[in-house]
């Protein structure tokens, strides 16, 4: 499904949906995928992630453009529209060209 999409967008939600968002981050920040990875912030529901996110940054253990790599908002518009002008601006991990979905069990895709 991750090499199917166009991008990730969470939604409120429990363990599952925490797992599976930060997965996409560190993706990301790995380099397997540069897809805008996206937390539709309903009511502030991911306030106390984005402040631990930020928090992050300001002890070193983020980096400051790995940060940019999750976009918020409270409107699912707003939010889409961040999503769709991302450019990723972190230096990533590994070279994108290191990783190769077979290697994460990923089928390879066929041309149609």
């Amino acid at each position: 499904m991750a090499s199917q999409a166009d991008a990730f967008i969470a939604l409120p939600g429990g363990y599952g949906t925490m797992e599976e968002t930060l997965e996409m981050i560190t993706w990301a920040q790995l380099g397997i995928h540069k897809k805008p990875v996206g937390l539709l912030n309903v009511e502030g529901y991911y306030n106390s992630l984005l402040a631990l996110f930020d928090n992050g940054v300001e002890e070193g253990f983020i980096k400051p453009g790995a940060r940019d790599i999750v976009l918020a908002d409270p409107s699912a518009r707003e939010l889409l529209s961040k999503m769709e002008q991302y450019t990723p601006s972190h230096d990533h991990v590994a070279p994108h060209e290191s990783w190769h979905m077979e290697e994460l069990a990923y089928p390879k895709e066929e041309s149609p």
